[in-house]
Formats: structure tokens, sequence, C-alpha cells
């Protein structure tokens, strides 16, 4: 779906070499799924009524997470760099302190953890569906 991490882990285990845009020091940062499910679960049952952030205020470049991808993957594939697109944000990083001022949340799954549970999911993937979205985000009832 272009987002970071499915396509670099796909990448990684597809063989290819992992594509950044720009020259990868824009930032973003990661979240696990059960982290960010917690968080909007307690934003839900509290009486608070206005938007908070949740996510990891953990920030980390393109070009260092690709790296951290080919570490884990074990892979020998590049870096390769093409043009970033004009709408790309150069950073990305919730502030969580409502979240955890309010809610008494904050993320307790670190970035090396979650990427290490995802990859594993990756893996048990067959390789046609590696890139993909799983069928159940994708179809319609």
């Amino acid at each position: 779906d272009g987002r970071a991490l499915p396509a670099f882990i796909g990448q990684a285990l597809r063989g290819e070499d992992l594509t950044v845009f720009g020259d990868g020091s824009q930032t973003r940062s990661f979240c696990f799924v059960d982290d960010l499910v917690e968080g909007i679960y307690r934003l839900l049952m509290s009486d608070y009524a206005l938007p908070i952030n949740v996510g990891n205020p953990d920030e980390i470049s393109l070009k260092e997470f690709a790296e951290e991808i080919i570490k884990l993957t074990g892979t020998t594939q590049k870096i390769v760099y093409k043009p970033l697109p004009v709408d790309d944000p150069k950073q990305r990083q919730p502030d969580i302190t409502k979240a955890k001022e309010i809610l008494g949340w904050e993320p307790k799954v670190s970035r090396a953890e979650g990427l290490k549970i995802t990859y594993d999911y990756f893996k048990s993937l067959p390789a046609s569906e590696l890139g993909k979205l799983p069928k159940e985000f994708t179809s319609r009832k």
C-alpha cells in the first residue's frame, strides 16, 4: 500500500532493493497495532470528547529504518533512492502528552519488538501476497 514498513519488508523478502524516496532524512514514527488499539480504546472509554494523539513519539529517519529492516531480515539488498514526492511529509512524530495525562496511555511495544513480530507475520505469507494487504482489509461486504 506504499507505506514504509510493508514496502520495505516485502521488498527484502522478495530479494529486491529497498526504495527510499528523497535522501531518507524524513522521519516517521511507528506504533505497534496493539498499543494503538489500547490508546483508542482508552479514549473511547473516557469522558474526554476532543481528539488526542496516540502513536509512538520514537522517531527514526527512513534511511535508518531501511537499514534496520535490512539488518532484521538478514538480506544483502541495498537502499536505492528515488525522487521525493512533492507532498511527502518531512516529519511525523506525534505529541502524546495528552494521551499520557488524560488516558494514562503510552506505547509499550518497542519498535524492535514490533518489527520482529511484524516480520514473522510477513514471512508466513506466500510470496504472491507480499506487499499486499490481507483480504479482510480490502474486501467489501
